[in-house]
């Protein structure tokens, strides 16, 4: 029986290309990154693999991403599943600000600080750690018992939040799991057996 859960970062945004902290704010994806949704889509397409089931976050950014990708899989009348649990991480009063003026404002090292450390937020925003306080029990409640069923699921969300899902799949500590970059629009295949416990992961 097939146990796979595939997991994609939303396509490049507005805001990733102009080096703002989004967090929750919600821009639109740039051309680049439409074009990177619709290539994951493409590559999803070649596997061939039914979809059972599309989660994604409570932002446009993720949620066009996992349209695109449906569209060019051929795929209409797919039950989407929308939560905020699976948003980016909020990144409070450092959202909306370039990198640089932050660093400017705040100094260098605070601000690697805030985007480098596990569990140090930023002000007003979460840490990575506060992250996956939301993201694992919504992944442990709604997603891996569909997982389990059989089929294959699709979660389209954010860096910080498949961090979070990353972390637990691939039982990774939270010293290294902030040095794992995940690509913009590029699918993270996992195989689990019936325990939800990896047996394989992919990248495509």
């Amino acid at each position: 029986m097939d146990r796979r859960l595939i997991l994609v970062r939303h396509g490049q945004s507005e805001w990733n290309l102009k080096n703002l902290f989004t967090g929750w704010r919600d821009p639109g994806l740039t051309e680049q990154g439409i074009n990177e949704a619709r290539a994951a889509g493409q590559a999803l397409k070649q596997r061939g693999w039914p979809i059972e089931l599309c989660f994604t976050s409570a932002l446009k950014r993720a949620q066009v991403t996992l349209d695109l990708m449906l569209e060019e899989m051929g795929i209409a009348n797919m039950v989407i599943v929308r939560n905020q649990a699976l948003n980016e991480r909020d990144y409070g009063d450092l959202a909306g600000l370039n990198k640089d003026d932050a660093r400017e404002k705040w100094g260098k090292e605070q601000v690697h600080i805030w985007r480098r450390s596990f569990d140090v937020p930023p002000p007003g925003g979460e840490s990575l750690k506060d992250t996956a306080e939301r993201v694992l029990p919504y992944y442990e409640k709604e997603i891996v018992p569909r997982v389990l069923d059989g089929g294959t699921l699709l979660v389209a969300a954010h860096g910080n939040s498949l961090r979070a899902l990353v972390m637990r799949l691939e039982d990774i500590s939270p010293k290294d799991i902030v040095k794992l970059e995940i690509v913009t629009g590029q699918p993270m295949i996992y195989e689990l057996d019936e325990n939800g416990k990896l047996v394989n992961r992919e990248i495509i």
